[in-house]
């Protein structure tokens, strides 16, 4: 085995520590990269295992549709976020530390070192070595994501290294890449969400020069993170890595192209990427569920493949969510909204940020839990704050109080239900992008909803028996070794507000088999004046 760069770990360590953890399924069996190897991950996310089952899965011994083999790789999936275990793993940290970790990291980056000696470089193919079928990227075990509509295999992990030919910056990108010939693939680098890589071309294109880029495939986890985080454009993600490792990540420069790769990575793909035409991509299943169809995007040609002499090719399973790539920007884009509204904002009542995952993709279900108390002004600066802090995220923002659950949408939607007054509590905000996703017919932009589904006051107990009778039925059922208990919130009755000592009164009397008396006291209380469903308040009885 390579060893290891000082401080962090590179993939192979994180294999061996998610299979010490029982995080990994490791499949010994053939299995065709082109039509079984996603298909089968796929169904840990749509086979009903609750994510605390889940685990990465490594292949080694994959295979193709036409049989070939491919003895000096192997094929790692979920490996990065399967889970938010697996992903506190590779960060070397606590999931509940997660968070900060990142907060820490881009406070205090660290720049990287170079060196001169790589694992990524144990063997360099370049010139025609990179031609013809069963060579260049053609010899490597690149998966079909969504096998019956992909139309090649994608680099779905995968690093784009650019640098600002104005600045001098380097950027690392999580783009999806198509691959079109042995030494020759597409990538799209989103314009929606202002990718690195997409700005750079721009100004290269406007210089009349092709654009450097490096590709990085199966990156220390420290590093990999880094690609789908939301970063500034004008900051080197190889010096957060840093930081997240708390010492400098080692880099190397490439073969034919003046760009610092991360010398712990399994693979590198070097070339340049036209600026004089546009070469059509696609379709793809995206992450926002969809299928994303053929359109005109960035076209590389490849000039070198460094490798590991035995190396590991990293893919992310994506597509409909809950999914991998969603675990990975979840955990690190919620914290990051968190910081923004509490501590650049300064609106101290927003205890939460959570992005809805299934389904929807994170982007487009913005949920902000306001702790009681908070001032209703507080509350749509939050609104607003959250809608507007990153460009294609946020299309439905939903404020909701400390007792509703943000991972259980049918909360939120309780929450909307009766805590909301769509003509006072709902805003709708115009010109916004259209973000990520299948474009609606006619409309070239997008508009957002801010819903304040927050207790305008108070409301009276959720309807479940208290704690106290829950939790003595709980110990019954034990006994009576009935099915297996998950608990969902709300499992028992809490205050909101609106109740009285004189209804708790009330209501141990009935617990107590003494609800007789409750009808003494409401016959003692009949009026001839009230009218039907006038409120009973205030009444206070004593039986005599």
């Amino acid at each position: 085995m390579t060893q290891q760069p000082a401080g962090y770990d590179d993939l192979d360590a994180q294999l061996d520590k998610l299979a010490a953890a029982g995080l990994l399924h490791t499949i010994d069996r053939p299995i065709d990269k082109d039509r079984e190897m996603h298909p089968l991950v796929r169904w840990q996310y749509r086979g009903g295992i609750p994510e605390h089952r889940r685990k990465a899965f490594l292949f080694t011994n994959p295979t193709d549709a036409k049989g070939r083999h491919y003895p000096d790789a192997r094929v790692a999936i979920g490996v990065f976020a399967a889970t938010p275990e697996v992903y506190a793993l590779g960060l070397g940290r606590k999931p509940e530390d997660i968070g900060q970790a990142w907060l820490d990291a881009i406070a205090a980056p660290i720049a990287p070192k170079e060196v001169t000696d790589a694992p990524c470089q144990e063997v360099v193919i370049t010139g025609d070595e990179l031609l013809g079928e069963g060579k260049g990227l053609d010899a490597l075990p690149i998966p079909i994501s969504t096998p019956g509509y992909d139309t090649a295999p994608y680099l779905t992990a995968a690093l784009w290294a650019t640098r600002d030919p104005e600045s001098g910056i380097q950027n690392l990108g999580l783009y999806r890449g198509n691959l079109k010939a042995s030494n020759r693939l597409v990538v799209m680098m989103e314009r929606s969400t202002l990718a690195g890589g997409g700005v750079h071309w721009r100004k290269y294109k406007a210089k009349g020069e092709k654009m450097p880029v490096a590709v990085v495939i199966g990156a220390p986890p420290v590093v990999a993170y880094t690609g789908p985080q939301k970063l500034p454009l004008d900051c080197d993600e190889l010096t957060v890595a840093g930081g997240l490792a708390g010492c400098p990540i080692e880099v190397v420069r490439g073969k034919t192209v003046d760009l610092l790769v991360p010398a712990a990575a399994q693979v590198i793909i070097e070339g340049l990427i036209d600026t004089d035409a546009l070469e059509p991509e696609g379709p793809f299943g995206e992450s926002h569920g969809y299928m994303a169809l053929e359109e005109y995007n960035f076209s590389m040609t490849v000039t070198a493949i460094t490798r590991r002499r035995k190396y590991t090719v990293a893919s992310i399973i994506s597509q409909v969510t809950p999914c991998e790539s969603s675990v990975i920007k979840k955990v690190a884009y919620e914290p990051l909204y968190l910081n923004h509204l509490r501590d650049t904002l300064n609106i101290k009542g927003v205890a939460r940020v959570t992005m809805h995952e299934p389904l929807t993709n994170l982007r487009r279900f913005l949920f902000i839990t306001i702790a009681n108390g908070t001032p209703n002004t507080e509350v749509w600066r939050a609104l607003n704050g959250a809608a507007s802090f990153t460009p294609a995220i946020g299309k439905f923002c939903v404020a909701i109080d400390e007792d509703i659950d943000p991972a259980n949408t049918d909360q939120v939607l309780w929450a909307m239900a009766y805590r909301s007054n769509p003509v006072a509590d709902v805003v709708i905000i115009p010109h916004r992008g259209k973000g990520h996703g299948p474009e609606l017919p006619g409309h070239q932009v997008d508009s957002t909803m801010l819903i304040d589904a927050t207790a305008k006051g108070v409301f009276p107990p959720v309807a479940l028996p208290k704690a106290e009778f829950m939790e003595r039925a709980r110990t019954i059922w034990e006994e009576l070794q009935l099915p297996e208990l998950a608990p969902e919130t709300p499992w028992s009755g809490y205050s909101l507000g609106d109740w009285c000592a004189e209804w708790d009164a009330c209501a141990k009397r009935a617990a107590n088999g003494d609800w007789l008396a409750n009808g003494r006291r409401s016959a003692a209380n009949r009026s001839a004046t009230a009218e039907p469903q006038d409120p009973a308040r205030g009444i206070v009885w004593a039986e005599k």
